[in-house]
């Protein structure tokens, strides 16, 4: 299993190569947390926050979720890892520049998302390739 700090590592490394424009306006950055966090509309506790674009009163972060990851992702290669982090924050720059274009269709796509996986029952859960 990678440790907190290698992945915080990944993320760095993700980070790095993407085009500094990207986070104009992220004054609060991007941080890896330890925890899980279970979404609010997961019906048996099985579905995962893996990262959130968090806009308040202190500014606009880019938050992913160490333990919510390993849940998901921890028995997969440090490769296949890897991708999993980059699609994750990808997902969440993207929200951080829908928001300053003044869209929201990630945000409307992650609905349509959720909803399936309520429709299903809890069978069907959103997929990174989906989002």
């Amino acid at each position: 299993m990678v440790t907190f700090e290698e992945c915080a590592q990944m993320l760095d490394e993700i980070a790095d190569e993407m085009p500094y424009e990207l986070y104009r306006d992220l004054n609060c950055g991007i941080s890896l947390l330890p925890q899980h966090k279970v979404h609010p509309k997961s019906l048996h506790g099985e579905l995962y926050i893996l990262g959130e674009y968090i806009r308040n009163s202190l500014g606009n972060a880019i938050v992913l979720y160490y333990g919510s990851i390993m849940r998901v992702y921890g028995r997969k290669s440090r490769e296949e890892l890897y991708d999993a982090l980059a699609h994750i924050l990808h997902h969440e720059v993207r929200h951080h520049n829908e928001h300053l274009a003044g869209c929201d269709d990630l945000g409307l796509l992650d609905e349509r998302q959720i909803n399936a996986y309520l429709d299903s029952g809890g069978k069907r859960f959103p997929k990174l390739g989906d989002l």
